[in-house]
């Protein structure tokens, strides 16, 4: 004979609740994962009935970082990205810049951007957001000095060599624009720009100073003109690094691994435009063991000579010198280099003031898009082990942790694996509750953030709705 006890009889009342609460758990999860399979958002249903409205203005795509193909002119050999044999295995020092020794100017070597980078070995990086605007919002893809359709609603894709100064990429952009107007003959049309990573700064120069070179001293504040102001309608930044990137920072300074080999600091600080991605003078870039900032000027080459960063590690000296057939050739190569360098850190700095500075009012405000669900790069820390000032960049890297200090918190913020969080909103401080400095101006409309990497914003299906919805919105009143 079986006898229940109170206790007995509570227990077989609990398990069975439990057991009705993990069944009806069950459902849910079941019926959440069925839902959203069945019911994914179908875009071109969605946005059906915008197919049939044409009187949009027409759209610019423009690209990041890395985001347009180069090949070499008179073969019309492709270099980047290349074939999947030279992503594996090249070490891609022949994109590298050429430097003219007596104006310190970037020489092309012949190479040339020719079209956007829509994928590579299986990876999607522009080819979603494009078939978007076609198949879902019923924009026909429109080439600069060409006829216009008028039953049509356009999209261009601006292309640019992402190497070369931003400064130049934005006078492309301004040609660009002024050629869509002549096409559609209406110089009071305005377009909608979508910018992805660094395209988002070249937007926001081009709509400052349009075609001016203003970085070459410090009064770029006396410069504005708001000449591509007057050029847009909407401004759509994704993934933008709008007060730098710490983590460019830290693959400038080692490298960039890719495949079975590596694009080499000494490759890669050719490259004007990479200099334009570092943090802002305003952030808190690098701290000392405890978390206390230190008054460090990136800007400075004497800093990266200190640290022996980038091009001033011996080992990366001793690998450019070999690449020559005599030392005398190696060392004028590098001294050549070292100007070069110095020279880029300036315009770099006064690129990323020209970029805060304050502006009219009638400035267009910025739609915001990033990723904030993951640990991003915000801050170094520099340790001082045996009388010896050393760089750490992750929190695995530290050796002398102080006690009290969260290093996973100090080295590392919410963002999109490539762009925190802060800089996106253009703000030296996440914190919302402390005021956006004096000195950094954003006019942030509204902002958007997603659980999705950087280099994976643009095929999201939840920013390609909310794009989609902002482009279409048929409020004209910014």
């Amino acid at each position: 004979m079986i006898r229940f006890t109170y206790r007995s009889i509570k227990l077989l009342v609990f398990n069975k609740y439990v057991l009705i609460g993990l069944i009806l758990s069950t459902v849910f999860i079941a019926g959440i994962f069925a839902n959203n399979k069945v019911f994914a958002p179908d875009l071109h249903r969605l946005y059906m009935e915008s197919m049939m409205v044409n009187d949009q203005p027409p759209v610019v795509l423009i690209h990041g970082v890395l985001g347009s193909k180069l090949r070499e002119k008179n073969t019309k050999q492709d270099l980047w990205p290349g074939s999947a044999r030279r992503l594996f295995l090249h070490d891609y020092s022949d994109i590298a810049f050429d430097i003219d020794p007596d104006t310190l100017i970037p020489m092309s070597n012949n190479i040339e951007a020719y079209a956007i980078s829509e994928s590579a070995v299986g990876k999607d990086f522009y080819g979603k957001i494009v078939r978007t605007l076609g198949d879902s919002a019923g924009y026909k893809l429109a080439k600069i000095g060409e006829k216009i359709d008028p039953k049509h609603k356009n999209y261009y894709v601006f292309h640019y060599d992402w190497r070369q100064d931003n400064v130049i990429s934005a006078g492309q952009l301004a040609d660009f624009i002024d050629q869509i107007q002549l096409d559609y003959g209406d110089p009071d049309l305005k377009v909608d720009i979508v910018a992805h990573s660094m395209g988002g700064l070249i937007t926001r120069y081009y709509i400052r100073y349009g075609k001016q070179d203003v970085i070459g001293d410090n009064d770029f504040d006396k410069k504005i003109t708001m000449y591509g102001g007057d050029h847009v309608r909407r401004v759509i930044l994704l993934g933008t690094p709008n007060l730098g990137s710490v983590k460019t920072l830290n693959l400038f300074i080692n490298g960039v691994d890719i495949g079975f080999n590596q694009i080499g600091t000494e490759t890669l600080a050719t490259m004007p435009s990479l200099y334009q991605l570092f943090p802002h003078p305003l952030n808190n870039w690098i701290v000392d063991g405890k978390g206390e900032p230190l008054d460090r000027d990136l800007f400075d080459v004497d800093i990266w000579r200190r640290f022996q960063w980038s091009i001033f590690d011996p080992k990366v000296r001793q690998r450019i010198l070999a690449k020559f057939e005599s030392k005398d050739e190696g060392d004028k190569y590098l001294a050549t280099l070292d100007r070069y360098f110095e020279k880029q850190l300036e315009r770099a700095r006064r690129f990323v003031w020209s970029l805060t500075i304050p502006l009219p009012e009638n400035h267009p405000k910025l739609t915001i898009f990033g990723g904030g669900c993951t640990l991003t790069s915000a801050r170094i820390v520099v340790e001082e082990v045996d009388g010896e000032s050393l760089i750490r960049m992750y929190p695995k890297e530290i050796t002398q942790a102080v006690a009290g200090v969260d290093y996973d918190a100090l080295l590392l913020e919410p963002g999109d694996g490539s762009v925190t969080k802060a800089s996106l909103l253009g703000r030296n401080i996440l914190d919302p509750s402390i005021k956006r400095h004096e000195y950094i101006f954003l006019p942030v409309k509204q902002s958007f953030f997603l659980c999705v990497s950087h280099n994976s914003l643009t095929g999201n299906l939840n920013f390609q709705d909310n794009l989609l919805n902002t482009l279409l919105s048929r409020d004209d009143t910014e």
